[in-house]
């Protein structure tokens, strides 16, 4: 098998009809499968998945779950089950524009093996199908592990992602921190560069559409306690990762110019200390 299709899905009955036409519009010369995981969800999406995988059973494996396991358990459990030597992520809530994306990104995987992973740009709509963003001049990007631990992530989105299905970047479902993560996305793309020292490529094409909705994961939590996410994500990352001198320099900016103040406003002094004592 080539590609592996991994979605993991929550309560979207009302767009996961779209991601798996998405999923099943693709035209390559090589096989590919669907593997999908739903997370216990309570509005109907299992029956319309299992409708689904009884008319395509030869492309479609389905894993519903029997009790609600959270995101992180979901994903890991779907892509145990991936069998492609690439692996392309696309959550419920969002779809595939171009029948080719596939075949182009895999072409350039094979061809380029010193990328870990091929993304591309998306276009962010709502629900509604208004177009929030779309990058008008998308030009090719390369993200290395360096950039990624201070942040750069420029048009990086699950939807866009396809990666190597290799042992070394699945060790990450292994590491206890890993369920600790809030923005696992990202910490799966630095993941995946650093245990590889291999790069990101993003191709300069928009090939998937990222829905900014009500019910989605991220629109649904404040803005404070989203903060208190990231920095406990970047916590994370300096502690379970190897940096050299001038990234931990970029690292220290990085928190005092955008973490700091919040942390100061809250009085949280030993919290920032735990943080500096990494940095300094």
């Amino acid at each position: 098998m080539m590609v592996s299709v991994c979605c993991i899905t929550y309560n979207h009955k009302k767009f996961i009809g779209e991601a798996i036409d998405s999923f099943l519009m693709q035209k390559t010369k090589f096989p590919f499968e669907i593997v999908i995981g739903d997370d216990c969800s309570t509005d109907g999406s299992s029956d319309m998945i299992k409708g689904y995988a009884e008319q395509y059973p030869d492309i479609i494996k389905f894993f519903p779950g029997k009790k609600n396991a959270g995101a992180h358990n979901n994903f890991r459990n779907v892509v145990r089950h991936c069998t492609g030597k690439y692996i392309a992520l696309c959550d419920g809530d969002d779809y595939w524009i171009d029948q080719y994306k596939l075949q182009k990104q895999v072409d350039f995987l094979e061809q380029n093996t010193d990328y870990v992973i091929c993304c591309h740009y998306t276009r962010v709509i709502d629900s509604n199908y208004n177009t929030l963003h779309v990058d008008p001049n998308p030009v090719p990007l390369v993200h290395t592990y360096q950039d990624l631990l201070i942040g750069k992530q420029t048009e990086t989105k699950t939807a866009t992602v396809v990666y190597h299905n290799i042992p070394e970047v699945n060790q990450i479902f292994d590491k206890p921190w890993y369920f600790d993560v809030f923005a696992a996305d990202k910490l799966f793309k630095i993941f995946a560069t650093y245990i590889t020292g291999r790069n990101i490529y993003v191709m300069p094409e928009v090939m998937s559409c990222y829905r900014n909705h009500v019910g989605g994961v991220w629109s649904m939590i404040k803005s404070n306690a989203r903060k208190d996410m990231v920095i406990s994500d970047f916590n994370l990352i300096i502690r379970h990762f190897n940096y050299k001198r001038l990234q931990k320099m970029k690292l220290l900016q990085l928190y005092l110019k955008r973490d700091i103040l919040f942390e100061l406003q809250r009085f949280r002094i030993r919290k920032i200390y735990n943080t500096l004592k990494y940095l300094i």
